[in-house]
């Protein structure tokens, strides 16, 4: 734990539904189970419903709460402003932030479109002079097995890459009668699956590849395109919530599949859905490479599948690597070998490493920069599906 002596951090979170809850599980818990160079303090949330935002206030362990997040971004006691909003209001607070002179965290996609993740990288760069560390939020980087895996590339167990195969499927709007909420309206969410999945999916490509991609093919479907508008408050990813009788269009793709070409020749393929009906929140990946294949599902997220490609074909095949030794990234601060971690425990490896990165100065990853390459990764499957599948290159 943190020594007595350590100080502190004030944090204040915009946003506080889904996310909001589980970065809020994050900030509440680092500080109990790392030592930490400073001691995160869950100094406010800012919404703009006052009994909601009081609400969560009090259930997530905030100490006040707010309904303006420029009021918040103000306040004396918040040196670091996590972005838990939808896409469309990303930049607009985080630029703010930055320029405060606060350190921000911004969930993933960083924006809704290119040009304002430029902007809110060029305001980054302009803090980052200063002294000030921006991330954003890709959580699932800090999963202990993706983390191995990783380490594992970096030391070439699978030697030359050539192949990256990823698929994130769920189920949550299948039924056509569930309401148009707002990661459904473009000008809320910026895309659909596409972005809500497929930045998941772009970003753990290229983390684990340890390379960005170039180019994609793509093409992208919208099942369902029209819904009930919302009568009510609509809880969560496929919660409980009702459509009246008026009726909207869906503005957002329900699905995406592109494939991609990575610098060195190595090749991937992407599926990203919300309408692969029983897949509540399945995310897979595999990487081969000509010494050996590496896999990870998210519904064993403890577990990693390698198989080495250098061993006699009579002994080979996938084995099973358990990631709950102290050697294992984040594990040492946590239980005896073979406890299992969960999806809430990627929030508190997150929170950490953004105290470290405020601590000692240094760039944290995944960056404002990283987010921008995804960001255009996006857009070029945008491109692509809008021109039949036509490849279409990421800019550099």
């Amino acid at each position: 734990m943190e020594s007595p002596e350590a100080k502190t951090l004030g944090v204040g979170m915009v946003g506080y539904a889904f996310m909001g809850a589980a970065h809020s599980q994050g900030w509440r818990t680092v500080g109990r189970v790392f030592d930490l160079p400073a001691r995160p303090v869950m100094s406010a949330v800012c919404g703009r419903d006052p009994e909601a935002v009081r609400a969560a206030a009090d259930r997530h362990g905030w100490a006040t709460a707010e309904t303006d997040w420029r009021s918040m971004i103000a306040r004396d006691d918040v040196q670091l402003v996590d972005v838990c909003t939808p896409g469309d209001s990303h930049a607009e607070i985080a630029i703010a932030a930055l320029e405060a002179g606060k350190h921000v965290l911004c969930e993933k996609p960083l924006a809704n479109s290119v040009t304002e993740a430029q902007a809110m990288v060029e305001a980054a760069r302009r803090a980052r002079e200063r002294g000030q560390v921006a991330m954003v939020g890709f959580n699932y980087r800090r999963a202990p097995a993706i983390a191995y895996a990783r380490r594992m590339v970096e030391r070439g167990r699978l030697g030359v890459l050539r192949h990256v195969r990823v698929t994130y499927l769920q189920d949550w709007i299948v039924d056509p009668e569930f309401p148009l909420v707002w990661r459904l309206r473009r000008e809320y969410a910026g895309s659909g699956a596409l972005g809500d999945l497929g930045s998941h999916i772009v970003d753990l490509a290229q983390y684990l590849a340890g390379e960005r991609l170039i180019g994609v093919s793509a093409l992208t479907e919208t099942f369902i395109r029209e819904r009930p508008l919302p009568a009510g408050a609509v809880a969560g990813l496929g919660g409980s919530g009702t459509g009246g009788a008026a009726r909207g269009p869906v503005t957002v793709d329900d699905a995406a599949l592109f494939t991609g070409r990575f610098g060195s020749g190595a090749v991937a393929s992407f599926e990203a859905s919300r309408f692969a009906a029983g897949r509540k929140n399945s995310l897979r990946i595999e990487l081969n490479g000509d010494h050996g294949s590496l896999a990870f599902d998210l519904e064993r997220l403890n577990e990693l599948s390698f198989h080495d490609h250098t061993e006699p074909a009579a002994d080979s095949g996938f084995r099973r690597i358990l990631v709950t030794e102290p050697e294992h990234p984040y594990l040492d601060a946590w239980w005896p070998p073979g406890h299992a971690l969960g999806y809430e425990h990627t929030f508190v490896h997150q929170a950490r490493d953004m105290v470290l990165a405020v601590a000692e100065g240094t760039g944290p990853e995944p960056s404002f920069e990283d987010g921008l390459q995804v960001q255009r990764v996006l857009a070029a499957v945008e491109e692509s599906a809008e021109k039949n599948c036509v490849y279409t290159p990421v800019p550099v």
